[in-house]
């Protein structure tokens, strides 16, 4: 049996109030238009990176992570970055009845609104503490987040993570220097949220209205792509080394990187034009 969240109403966190940089938006949005006109336009960036949603849903949601079979779990894991390298070590040494269990829990009555933190947290007790295991809040994000996106936005560490004060929203910060500011933010449900909803307004400025969910996915990604490539990676060096394509990183972070590719064609999405590659990746 599958024990969910405690549904009661939690106590709904305190807006936070960022101070994001117009500019920095305008130069990250410029240079994903520009790098996906290479690949047809950012219209099937953004179809991918919802078939990849797609493809969570159909296997786990509506109780349907209760019964994962491990086979079909090896299908989603290349979809999840900072994942696909860790998890293995974990199914071998906890047995994978106690992941799937984990993930069950995890998406148990997901539609409850505010329970984010609270599902994360628990989630990542399932696992031992140490640097192995930091990766285990990503892990939940992805999950949440892929299978039900207009509940849960990206909330992983390399969007925002408070302890180390690095991520996606650093790098949009309105200050004058940055790397010498600490920013009083907490990494939590309320400030991914309200961070997507500012994202979501300011690609409405370039005509974005429709699947606005993707374009916010591709935008973060873009973003910290960016940095990777300008300054090295930091904990996720391992995951998200140095790439001279302008889209090589976005693609990577999100997961998409290792979606069935023809040699000949480049760097073209291709589970776009043959969505069934995405369900075959071993």
């Amino acid at each position: 049996m599958v024990l969910s969240v405690a549904t009661n109403t939690p106590e709904i966190p305190s807006r936070p109030s960022l101070e994001l940089s117009g500019e920095k938006l305008r130069l990250a949005v410029d240079a994903l238009v520009h790098a996906c006109e290479e690949i047809g336009g950012i219209e099937r960036f953004a179809a991918a990176v919802q078939l990849k949603s797609d493809v969570f849903r159909e296997r786990l949601a509506a109780g349907a992570a209760e019964r994962l079979e491990l086979t079909v779990f090896d299908e989603l894991t290349p979809l999840m970055a900072t994942v696909r390298t860790r998890i293995g070590k974990q199914i071998e040494q906890q047995g994978w009845a106690k992941i799937r269990s984990a993930i069950a829990e995890l998406l148990a009555d997901a539609h409850v609104p505010d329970t984010g933190d609270a599902r994360i947290a628990r989630f990542c007790k399932h696992f031992p503490v140490g640097k192995e295991t930091r990766f285990v809040r990503d892990f939940a994000s992805e999950l949440l987040h892929n299978v039900y996106p207009e509940l849960y936005p990206l909330m992983s560490r390399w969007v925002w993570d408070a302890k180390v004060n690095t991520g996606v929203l650093r790098e949009i910060w309105h200050a004058e220097n940055v790397d010498h500011v600490v920013i009083d933010i907490p990494d939590n449900q309320s400030t991914f949220l309200c961070l997507r909803e500012e994202l979501s307004q300011f690609l409405s400025g370039y005509g974005i209205f429709r699947d606005m969910l993707w374009y916010v996915d591709l935008l973060c990604a873009q973003i910290y792509g960016d940095y990777i490539n300008a300054q090295g990676g930091s904990y996720l060096r391992s995951d998200f080394s140095s790439a001279p394509n302008p889209l090589e990183q976005t693609r990577r972070i999100l997961g998409l990187d290792r979606v069935g590719r023809s040699p000949d064609r480049g760097n073209v999405i291709d589970a776009v034009t043959h969505p069934l590659a995405i369900k075959h990746i071993h």
